[in-house]
């Protein structure tokens, strides 16, 4: 038997976000100890290594449950149709690296040295195209890819420091960029925040990945 952070932990989850799995009935309800606690299967291991594995390759939490409830039914359809997903994605992210790179090379040193705000900067995005579901995407991206670099450039806008980590602690969270955009971010977050180090591809959540027993396979742990 598992307990609730003992299995996320081992699946690289945090233990809010293996509760919500619960809440939403992605994950089945666990079982209660004589103490109230709950108290997962491997069985249970098994079903959240699977939801793992669909997110690691971006799939939606509503594609995975119709997987999870059908598994023969529409699994290569539901696959077939996030693959093309990605390559639109891919491409309009390199559409957003071009764009960039178009702006830095027009910009001279001295465009470099004078101080750039978060409001200017998401000025120059919308006028690069991007609209501000891509900026949030790309934001999130930007943490996920260079955190250190995502520090560095909300401290070259001049973000204040509460504000960076509100802002970076946004955009860890499981699906920032994708079903918490609609939520538009923390409140006071850095609208279209991003840089030129934001790495182009469509990167999957690495959620996921890593982890061991159940994770990989094995029986769990007491």
């Amino acid at each position: 038997m598992w307990t609730v952070s003992q299995l996320a932990r081992c699946c690289g989850l945090s233990r809010s976000t293996l509760l919500y799995y619960e809440s939403i009935g992605l994950l089945k309800p666990a079982r209660r100890t004589a103490a109230n606690y709950r108290a997962y299967t491997d069985k249970d291991g098994a079903r959240l290594r699977q939801i793992c594995i669909y997110r690691a390759a971006g799939l939606k939490l509503e594609d995975i449950r119709a997987l999870l409830e059908r598994p023969d039914s529409g699994a290569a359809a539901v696959l077939e149709r996030r693959l093309a997903e990605l390559g639109g994605e891919i491409e309009r992210l390199r559409g957003h690296q071009r764009a960039i790179l178009q702006l830095l090379r027009k910009a001279d040193a001295t465009w470099r040295k004078q101080v750039i705000t978060k409001e200017k900067w998401v000025v120059i995005m919308k006028g690069a195209g991007f609209t501000e579901a891509d900026m949030h995407r790309w934001h999130a991206e930007f943490e996920r890819s260079a955190p250190a670099e995502h520090q560095e450039f909300l401290e070259f806008l001049h973000v204040p420091a509460a504000e960076v980590e509100a802002i970076r602690a946004w955009s860890r969270k499981e699906g920032a960029g994708d079903e918490d955009v609609r939520s538009g971010g923390p409140r006071g977050s850095l609208e279209g925040a991003g840089g030129k180090m934001s790495a182009p591809g469509a990167a999957a959540s690495l959620e996921g990945t890593g982890g061991e027993n159940v994770c990989s396979g094995g029986r769990g742990g007491p």
